[in-house]
């Protein structure tokens, strides 16, 4: 566990995020598979601390609720109405302190929206505000353009913050200051505690503003440092849905470059789309238009795409999946898949299994070397190995109340469209005829044929369609073979 452990971290994310434009809380607003604070959250969760609290406001229950779902051990503070961020912390340390805890060491404040945000850099700023011995550290960062920023003033001898200056404030010379506050900080819970209660509220906005804060520990007589983050974007907050896809771009950038640099092949970035709980093995190969959220894993020599998105599915090693949807499904070892294939929640695949062009499955187990090759619905069934399923087959699976299952042996043939009407079972090594629809169990071994008998009516169009192109057809026909007698 680090040196460094904090001894809270606390989240601000009771805003409302009006610029959105949602009926969705803005820090329930998704990039990569994981809400904005569930973001910050999970980058809080690496520094290892003692409590976690989410302090909410708008829409609180709705925020809480989420929050319960990703993180069961986060506590939740709430802020009933928005009165600046200094209040927004203090209702988090009294939560805290309610419970009877009694903070000793250090309190990281980290705001709801900033998704980008690393573990790493978080615990680069812990190691700075103990290592420095400051009684607060603002996490900094230099940016290519400050413009609307607050300004990071330092001494020039001691490098020491001695000033956060807005940028409407702000001098010519202090203008040209590119490094800017990012609204983190590490402090030290007690000096943090008295000072929150000394904040005033006699400003423009008349809230209690946690910058405040740093002025009143200064003139105390306490050091108030800056750790500059590493990656000047790791800091952008998110305000409205431009910033949400710029951000979205960014951390998807991230993750496939990690992905790339561990082994995994992706053809084409740009058009590439993963979330973070998306894990690879190396030398799997994705190609372009791919989207692969959720759980989703790619075994090593897994080859998906081009345009496919899986969500929550196994891709087994050597498998190949093509212009192909699926979720909830597993792809064994050198399975194929599509293209133009639906795979729904329940697909098992075993290895070298085939599920073909315009194959659509659902809740079913695919043996090991059996082939669905194309035009075909699966839903709710069993099949062995090593097992071909005909063209255009489709398993009826409902009877408009209930689901049935359909089973299929080992080493079948299964003609071209044929209905298998569940609940039903075709044994081992059994065939059935095309065309065929199936509705009683076929003993293994057996074919099974069911359609009527074929019968021709003689001359039927040219009595019923007559002088139809068709019927002149035919009488050409008849022509011709009683010229060939």
């Amino acid at each position: 566990m680090s040196a460094n452990r904090p001894a809270a971290v606390v989240v601000l994310a009771a805003g409302e995020g009006t610029r959105m434009k949602s009926t969705t809380p803005k820090v329930l607003h998704a990039l990569c598979g994981r809400s904005l604070v569930g973001h910050v959250v999970a980058a809080s969760r690496e520094l290892s601390p003692e409590h976690l609290v989410v302090v909410v406001g708008h829409a609180r229950e709705q925020v809480s609720a989420h929050l319960a779902e990703i993180d069961a051990e986060v506590r939740t503070a709430v802020q009933h109405e928005q009165n600046g961020t200094g209040h927004a912390v203090r209702m988090g340390l009294e939560e805290l302190s309610d419970s009877g805890v009694a903070l000793d060491g250090t309190v990281i404040v980290v705001c709801g929206d900033t998704p980008l945000l690393t573990g790493e850099t978080l615990q680069r700023l812990a190691a700075a505000h103990a290592d420095d011995g400051n009684a607060v550290t603002v996490l900094s960062a230099e940016v290519p353009d400050a413009t609307g920023y607050g300004r990071i003033v330092r001494d020039d001898a001691t490098g020491a913050v001695t000033a956060i200056v807005e940028h409407k404030d702000a001098t010519a010379t202090q203008r040209a200051i590119r490094e800017i506050n990012s609204g983190v900080f590490a402090f030290d819970a007690q000096l943090l505690t008295d000072a929150l209660g000394k904040v005033r509220t006699d400003n423009s906005q008349g809230e209690e503003y946690l910058t405040d804060v740093l002025g009143i520990l200064r003139e105390a007589g306490h050091r108030v440092g800056a750790c500059v983050a590493a990656d000047h974007r790791e800091i952008v907050g998110i305000n409205n849905r431009v910033q949400l896809a710029e951000a979205n771009r960014l951390l998807n950038d991230r993750l496939l470059e990690r992905a790339m640099l561990s082994g995994v092949t992706v053809v084409d970035p740009a058009t590439t789309w993963v979330d973070v709980t998306v894990t690879f093995e190396p030398d799997s190969l994705v190609h372009p238009g791919t989207q692969l959220l959720g759980a989703t894993h790619l075994a090593t020599r897994a080859e998906v795409g081009p345009n496919s998105r899986l969500t929550d599915t196994a891709v087994g090693q050597g498998a190949v999946v093509a212009f192909t949807v699926a979720e909830g499904a597993e792809i064994g070892p050198g399975a194929s898949v599509g293209p133009y294939a639906y795979l729904r929640p329940g697909s098992r695949l075993g290895a070298k299994a085939k599920a073909g062009t315009y194959v659509e499955m659902k809740n079913a187990t695919i043996g090991e070397g059996t082939k669905v090759p194309h035009l075909s619905y699966v839903g709710d069934a069993t099949i062995g190995e090593h097992t071909n399923i005909g063209a255009a087959s489709v398993f009826v699976n409902y009877d408009g109340v209930n689901k049935h299952h359909t089973t299929i042996g080992s080493h079948c043939r299964t003609g071209a469209d044929n209905m298998l009407v569940a609940p039903v079972t075709i044994g081992d090594g059994a065939y059935t005829a095309a065309g065929s629809v199936i509705t009683k169990d076929v003993p293994p071994g057996s074919l099974a044929v069911a359609r009527g008998q074929q019968r021709n009516i003689e001359g039927w169009v040219a009595r019923k369609r007559p002088g139809s192109a068709a019927a002149r057809a035919a009488e050409a026909a008849r022509r011709e073979g009683e010229g060939q007698q």
